[in-house]
């Protein structure tokens, strides 16, 4: 892959093109994740929504055990989410290149931690499986986050729900039948064919990287989770190298006045 188009992608300056593009790869990166941690330990690790109804369901149950669990886990994500934001408005603020690479960089991080806390499950369920359902959260809510930032709200890649109610929502104003309206009347209905294709391709995308995930995982283990980190340092490596360029280039100017 170019540089220039490496570049790009997680650039401080946004084009729809660049938002799609990581937007796609990231969404097959949170599918082959969930999946991934569904085989490991059970449980999918960005459904807020099933999250927190479990929650509802075993405090009338009286499973306090799986009540904090469910809550640590949702508490993780929000914790995922929030350290995204820090690491963004702190680079904005210093006006770094890496503004958006950073959040990638850790969670390429925390992907390798995950593979290697799965090498302990078999022996320390009790304590690494929690662990293990908190990391995946905080990684999908750091994710979630930064592409909810770059893209200004338009793309997520772990939130399928609201993909698949968007899709919805597009494919019935495609189908609305505009009896007696003009197609110049601002009333007049019609889809958002570029959206449709966006929203269909992240869905597409996370679906594929289920499958990629289930398989990858089921045969080579937790192994499994060094391509999806290698493609998360490939994405956020010329950002971060060209503020590393950048500061040691100031350090030599201040040296030599």
């Amino acid at each position: 892959m170019p540089i220039s188009t490496l570049r790009g992608l997680t650039s401080p300056t946004r084009t729809d093109s660049a938002n799609r593009r990581l937007g796609c790869a990231l969404a097959f990166v949170a599918g082959a994740a969930n999946a991934g941690g569904f085989l490991a330990v059970g449980q999918y690790t960005s459904h807020m929504s099933g999250l927190v109804s479990s929650m509802a369901d075993n405090v009338v149950l009286g499973q306090a055990a799986l009540v904090v669990s469910a809550l640590g886990a949702v508490l993780a994500f929000m914790c995922g989410a929030a350290t995204s934001a820090l690491l963004i408005n702190w680079g904005r603020q210093r006006a770094a290149h890496s503004v958006f690479a950073t959040p990638l960089l850790l969670e390429a991080c925390l992907l390798l931690v995950f593979g290697m806390l799965g090498a302990n499950l078999e022996t320390h369920r009790v304590w690494d499986v929690p662990a293990t359902v908190a990391l995946l959260c905080f990684v999908m809510g750091l994710q979630n986050a930064m592409i909810t930032k770059i893209s200004k709200a338009e793309i997520r890649t772990t939130h399928v729900t609201g993909l698949v109610t968007d899709i919805g929502i597009e494919l019935g104003k495609g189908l609305y039948w505009n009896r007696g309206v003009d197609r110049t009347d601002a009333n007049y209905v019609r889809a958002n064919h570029a959206r449709l294709a966006l929203l269909t391709s992240l869905l597409a995308m996370f679906v594929a990287g289920g499958f990629a995930g289930a398989i990858g995982f089921a045969h080579l283990g937790f192994m499994a989770t060094v391509p999806l980190a290698a493609l998360l340092l490939l994405f956020s490596s010329v950002p971060v190298v060209d503020d590393l360029s950048a500061s040691r280039r100031r350090m030599r100017n201040a040296a030599d006045r």
